[in-house]
């Protein structure tokens, strides 16, 4: 059966699936900023990121920070989703709407949205001076707050019945099969948008432009997603969060 997947993961559809996801990687590192820059603008100060157009609290800022949300939810939230992907195109042959382009669509839809949101939330924290530039936190309280909330989320009823979805993929479609593939979509990007966006904004934490943190929590989210590794790992990843909160609380950044 796996055999079978992997096979049929080299259809044109799925080839340009992960086009998407690693073009919005490229793109994300072409984007981040090298450790000679930000030393530069540490030295320079605010002026050296406004003239190199960086982020600004206003319309453009929003802009730039969107499209930045926008391409770490189709980088880091795709591949967490690849194993329900290939559940609802096994079911392709029943002669419903299973377009996976619209399933697709649907799901990064949601990401899309929560993308203006984080955007909004990340202009707003920088013009009250508790960002830099590069989108990680001068505050530690703010850092500490973070991550104490996304511990706490990681032992709530609501984590634990939007991870049941996402691990059990086939049940939500079967339940709701006559909606179609772009409202299955949907409803796979809310169960999914219901298990990671406390751990999507603990990008103000890492750094909003951080590889290194995008590549971590991707992989902690796929895992958490595995039915046989995830359910191991969501109450000890909580539990360390909560432990790194306090450490900050206690130590400041």
């Amino acid at each position: 059966m796996i055999a079978t997947r992997i096979r049929a993961m080299g259809a044109p559809h799925w080839l340009a699936l992960f086009a998407v996801i690693l073009g919005a990687w490229i793109i994300l590192y072409m984007m981040s900023a090298p450790a000679d820059l930000r030393a530069a603008g540490q030295g320079y100060g605010a002026g050296f990121w406004r003239d190199l157009c960086m982020l600004t609290p206003d319309a453009a800022g929003f802009l730039k920070m969107g499209l930045m949300w926008a391409l770490m939810a189709a980088a880091m939230m795709a591949p967490t989703a690849l194993p329900a992907f290939a559940t609802y195109d096994e079911l392709a042959s029943s002669g419903a709407d299973t377009r996976f382009g619209l399933l697709v669509a649907g799901y990064l839809a949601v990401w899309l949205g929560f993308s203006g949101v984080a955007a909004a939330v990340q202009v707003a924290l920088f013009g009250a001076g508790l960002l830099d530039p590069f989108g990680s936190s001068l505050s530690a309280p703010l850092s500490a707050g973070l991550l104490a909330m996304a511990g706490v989320y990681q032992f709530t009823p609501l984590k634990d019945a939007c991870l049941s979805k996402c691990r059990m993929p086939l049940t939500v479609f079967i339940q709701h099969w006559d909606e179609g593939a772009f409202r299955n979509g949907l409803r796979l990007g809310a169960a999914c948008l219901g298990c990671c966006w406390a751990l999507m904004l603990l990008a103000f934490v890492g750094g909003v432009m951080s590889l290194g943190f995008m590549a971590l929590a991707t992989l902690l989210m796929v895992l958490e997603k595995l039915p046989e590794i995830g359910r191991w790992l969501t109450r000890p990843l909580g539990a360390a969060l909560l432990v790194g909160a306090g450490f900050v609380a206690l130590n400041g950044l």
